[in-house]
């Protein structure tokens, strides 16, 4: 039986940046694989590259994805895809990390990367403006807040309603590079960790005392 609490945590961090059209059918047919599968769906975005192409972006719960976990994945989801057939014709999948300069979909993701710099846009006008760049300064109630420039009162913290943002990334610079690298090498540090501790683990390791009769 799941935790109330846990459920509820999961339920307030939703993605609130959600897909349209064949993208949202596709994003919805994903997410219940990737949460069967310990990961979190980022973004579903459809181009024409290589003729036609669904990108996944998918992440652990910790915002990082290793390549092996991208193949995991993928052989998972695409059968998946191929018994619901949500896009005519033949199409390329792609399953991929968020990038460094990532999108920010969780309420969650503001909080995580406080402190660097992000470009937010937003549905509706806002004290008469709808983009906004600045450093992130986390989350307060329902809402994100930013450092910002302003014209006459110089660098001020703004809160940003969450249900305005359409649209929110980070911005790429050296400062987000070295942090990305540094909490990279963190996970795969404590994804070996895991996975000798998995091998080591009593239930893994055969006693011999199985017999079999002819």
């Amino acid at each position: 039986m799941e935790d109330p609490d846990t459920v509820s945590a999961a339920a307030n961090d939703a993605r609130f940046i959600g897909e349209t059209g064949v993208a949202a059918q596709i994003a919805a047919i994903a997410e219940p694989v990737l949460d069967e599968l310990g990961f979190r769906l980022v973004r579903v975005v459809l181009s024409g590259r290589n003729g036609s192409t669904v990108q996944i972006m998918a992440e652990r719960p910790d915002g990082m994805l290793t390549v092996e976990e991208c193949a995991e994945i993928s052989r998972r989801l695409s059968p998946v895809l191929d018994a619901h057939d949500p896009i005519e014709g033949q199409y390329h999948l792609e399953v991929s990390s968020p990038g460094i300069d990532r999108p920010l979909v969780r309420p969650s993701d503001f909080v995580a990367w406080a402190g660097h710099e992000a470009r937010i846009e937003l549905k509706d006008l806002l004290a008469g403006r709808k983009r906004f760049r600045g450093t992130l300064a986390g989350l307060e109630g329902e809402e994100v807040c930013i450092e910002v420039e302003a014209e006459e009162d110089g660098r001020q913290v703004v809160g940003l309603p969450i249900r305005l943002i359409a649209e929110a990334r980070l911005m790429l610079t050296d400062a987000l590079i070295r942090e990305t690298l540094r909490r990279t090498k963190e996970a795969a540090k404590s994804s070996a960790k895991s996975s000798a501790s998995n091998r080591a683990s009593p239930a893994n390791v055969h006693d011999g005392s199985d017999e079999v009769e002819a």
